[in-house]
């Protein structure tokens, strides 16, 4: 600019007002150029992600539907199976051992012979790529998954297993995705047990349903009666499932996946075995290889759904993040844990288990007593109490003897004065046990048209029950008069669970319709519905007020606002939630899930308090007054007692 100054050496640079000025237009117009090329970038980016999106989408149906038709094709070959070995013992002997050895060489499908098949189908249907490469089959020979054993059989665990181990608490807030309490205390110890995944629940809980992101809907219906036909379950036809019917009958219980080795017609039972291998190791923080596999793994080399929830959840830290926040336009982002999300006044550090209830058949339910002495818990035909008041004590004090002895006990409600216990179940009727004669005794029994009640709640005052019956009615009882005042219709399926508000003005329901209907109780009359695209097994109303958790058959758990569009979704268990319970104090709440997992989970973004793996999947919950004490019921026969460490 100044061609006649020379500077020496060490003479500084100066430049003038005007040159300076000049400079620093011409690095702006620079950085204006760069900003601009950059927003085209993110441009394109941005439509070659919804392309994309698009593109995966379409592959998500499309492997979902190959899903169903493949599970679907096992369970028929698994019913011819099971009808060859019935009728086989009819025949001569020499020609048993024929039909047996012919039998045995239809299982033997060689890769070759696949691929043939593969492309003879393809070329029939005049499709491109007729000579499929070949498709990577299971270990098992036959290419079908191993046998599963029953909730009954006894099962190695590692030594650890039923220890509890808790997040420390530093003064750094924690982060959505860190390393987890569990892999800190499995890193340093590699194992190779592999554990067969229990088939304890519904054959929906593994087929039926994938991801749980709803669609909250807000709707005001002014007359409770009228029972609203929807889509339910997601099936490769595209029918809506019929509403369920009033003469249902006790076989078909199994649809609700609290007992062990349920059949629903149509569907196959527990598929999972390809994928039992990953349930063994719980990834805390981390999301599964499989991250929404709400319904079992293929048979073959194929995952369908292997990055969604790492491309919606991966933070700086690069580990995928378990909690996060959906938008009411369906915005999903990861949530950033305040500093205090595992530490202050009323968040337990740790549980530590102090004794096993031997109950001897499957516990669907469990309930403990307030001051906290007896813990109730509910089997095949019989409630057992218990005295925990005792350290090591293994006998029950009393039975009670309710229903029929094959059927299961679903729900026990213990009235505030421990003087009356209510029990529902497999029958028609609700037992009412006056706990304070000399021996217990039924002082009542409430008759419905249902043929089950899977849930039961109580008024804050107690003078009221509702039950959720397995017509999809909700029933609401007159304890002192013991009469049926009122019921509400609108569930299309089962009602399955189901809490109320803590001033007893909203009762909140969950169905196997795929919705979560919540009730006033002055009007008599539907508030909201909201929709999701799986089966609700639990669900539970924060005692403080705002905040609704609900357990799905998708493995996932959402807490709800109860007037705002916002939630939280918490992926951490691997398969369907069975049961969920809130704290006294609302300020976290327990979920348990037929992945033999109980989890803590802090009200309402869901950071990891701590966690439990127990042996077999653990079908109730239930939380002592005073916030001290948990109690779980499971499908390896017995109860386990925890003490919350604070």
């Amino acid at each position: 600019m100044y061609p006649n100054r020379h500077n020496t050496p060490g003479q500084p640079i100066k430049f003038t007002v005007s040159e300076s000025c000049d400079r620093i237009k011409e690095e702006f117009s620079f950085l204006q150029a760069q900003y601009h090329n950059l927003k085209m970038d993110c441009e394109k980016l941005a439509q070659e992600k919804t392309e994309m999106q698009r593109h995966y989408v379409m592959y998500y149906e499309m492997s979902y539907g190959l899903n169903v038709e493949m599970h679907k094709q096992t369970e028929i070959a698994k019913r011819l199976n099971a009808i060859c070995a019935q009728v086989i013992p009819f025949l001569s002997q020499e020609h048993q051992q024929q039909v047996a050895a012919a039998v045995e060489r239809a299982k033997q499908v060689t890769m070759q012979e696949l691929n043939a098949i593969i492309g003879q189908q393809m070329q029939a249907q005049h499709l491109p790529h007729a000579h499929a490469p070949p498709i990577p089959m299971t270990p098992h020979p036959s290419g079908l998954q191993a046998p599963i054993p029953p909730v009954s059989a006894s099962v190695e665990s590692d030594a650890d297993d039923q220890d509890l181990v808790v997040d420390d608490a530093g003064t750094s807030s924690p982060v959505n995705g860190d390393i987890s309490p569990r892999e800190r205390e499995k890193s340093s110890k590699e194992t190779n047990h592999k554990k067969e995944e229990r088939n304890t629940g519904s054959p929906r809980s593994d087929a039926s349903s994938h991801a749980s992101s709803s669609s909250s809907k807000h709707k005001e219906n002014e007359k409770s009666a009228t029972p609203v036909s929807k889509s339910v379950t997601p099936t490769s036809s595209g029918n809506t499932t019929p509403g369920p019917s009033a003469n249902s009958k006790p076989g078909m219980f199994g649809a609700f996946p609290f007992l062990p080795n349920a059949s629903h017609a149509g569907l196959p039972t527990d598929l999972s075995a390809s994928g039992a291998a990953f349930a063994n190791h719980v990834l805390h923080n981390n999301i599964s290889p499989g991250p929404l596999n709400n319904f079992p793994r293929p048979l073959v080399g194929f995952e369908p759904h292997t990055s969604i929830r790492p491309s919606l959840g991966n933070i700086p830290g690069g580990k995928p993040a378990y909690s996060f926040h959906v938008s009411g336009d369906g915005q999903m982002q990861p949530v950033p844990f305040p500093p205090d999300a595992l530490i202050g006044p009323g968040i337990p550090r740790h549980a530590r288990q102090i004794n096993t209830l031997n109950h001897g058949e499957v516990v669907c339910a469990v309930t403990v007593s307030n001051p906290t002495r007896h813990v109730y818990t509910g089997g095949k035909g019989c409630v057992k109490v218990w005295d925990i008041s005792q350290p090591g004590n293994k006998s029950p004090v009393s039975q009670l003897d309710c229903l029929q002895k094959d059927n299961y006990i679903r729900s026990i409600k213990l009235l505030q004065d421990g003087r009356t216990l209510i029990v529902g179940g497999e029958a028609s009727t609700l037992s009412i046990w006056d706990l304070a004669a000399s021996t217990p005794r039924i002082k009542a029994e409430l008759t419905s048209s249902a043929p089950a009640c899977y849930a039961l709640a109580l008024s804050p005052d107690n003078k009221v029950c509702f039950s959720c019956c397995s017509d999809g009615n909700i029933a609401v009882w007159d304890l002192h008069n013991q009469t049926l005042v009122r019921q509400f219709q609108g569930h299309t399926d089962g009602a399955s669970c189901i809490d109320i508000s803590p001033d007893g003005s909203k009762l909140w329901t969950g169905g196997l319709d795929n919705t979560v209907r919540s009730w006033d109780l002055r009007e008599g009359r539907q508030l909201q519905q909201h929709d999701f695209t799986s089966q609700i097994f639990s669900l539970g109303y924060c005692p403080t007020g705002d905040w609704l958790a609900v357990g799905m058959e998708s493995s996932n758990v959402e807490v709800l606002h109860h007037a705002k569009p916002d939630k939280y979704q918490l992926h951490l268990h691997e398969s369907c939630v069975l049961s969920l319970k809130f704290a006294y104090c609302g300020k976290w709440f327990v979920s348990t899930g037929k992945d033999n997992l109980l989890n803590a989970w802090r009200t309402p973004y869901g950071a990891s308090i701590f966690q439990s793996k127990e042996s077999s999947s653990v079908l109730s919950c239930d939380i002592s007054g005073d916030d001290k004490y948990i109690v779980t019921g499971s499908g390896d026969k017995k109860a386990t007692l925890y003490e919350v460490i604070f």
